[in-house]
């Protein structure tokens, strides 16, 4: 499966390194594929080092004033002209999506995809990888989202909220084997 993953480029604490480490070599044990912005700095690269080290491939889609910043020895790399073509090619490349602790940008490609989910314009399986608490307000926000009529769909038919890595993959490969 290739499970594309959203999050920070940022150098984070152990809080945020030690669960996304744990998602990571999830990924790379059950020979899955990481799909990401193709970024070797910060919460990218703990990601990419756990999922290359345990035998996962890797598949990152970069940008171009971002090229600098890319994985060498990733399995495949694309450069995209601008974060519209990254967004658009990396939700290609995936048949899954996990959001996890991240920015703004974390933020804009979760609410894209989950966008798309809410239109029927795609099926596929997202998380949202509650590390540390950090999404609860964003949880919180959505559930008034479904509770005042703000989402044609149930919000459970768009995200799963997973507190710990080991339930996400878990979610993921539950969803893609009924597919």
């Amino acid at each position: 499966m290739n499970i594309c993953v959203f999050l920070s480029a940022a150098d984070l604490d152990e809080r945020y390194t030690r669960p996304a480490r744990e998602f990571a070599e999830l990924i790379g044990k059950a020979g899955h594929t990481l799909v990401w912005g193709g970024s070797d700095v910060g919460l990218m690269k703990v990601v990419a080092d756990g999922v290359q080290e345990t035998g996962g491939r890797l598949l990152g889609v970069s940008v171009e004033f971002l090229a600098g910043k890319t994985r060498p020895g990733a399995d495949e790399m694309v450069i995209a002209a601008d974060l519209a073509e990254r967004k658009k090619l990396l939700l290609e490349k995936a048949d899954a999506v996990v959001i996890m602790v991240g920015g703004t940008g974390t933020l804009d490609e979760a609410t894209e995809i989950l966008e798309l989910k809410k239109h029927g314009r795609t099926e596929k399986p997202v998380v949202l990888l509650n590390t540390a608490g950090f999404y609860d307000g964003l949880k919180q926000q959505f559930r008034r989202m479904e509770d005042e009529g703000f989402l044609p769909r149930p919000l459970a038919e768009l995200v799963f909220f997973a507190e710990e890595p080991v339930a996400a993959l878990a979610y993921l490969e539950e969803s893609s084997s009924g597919r």
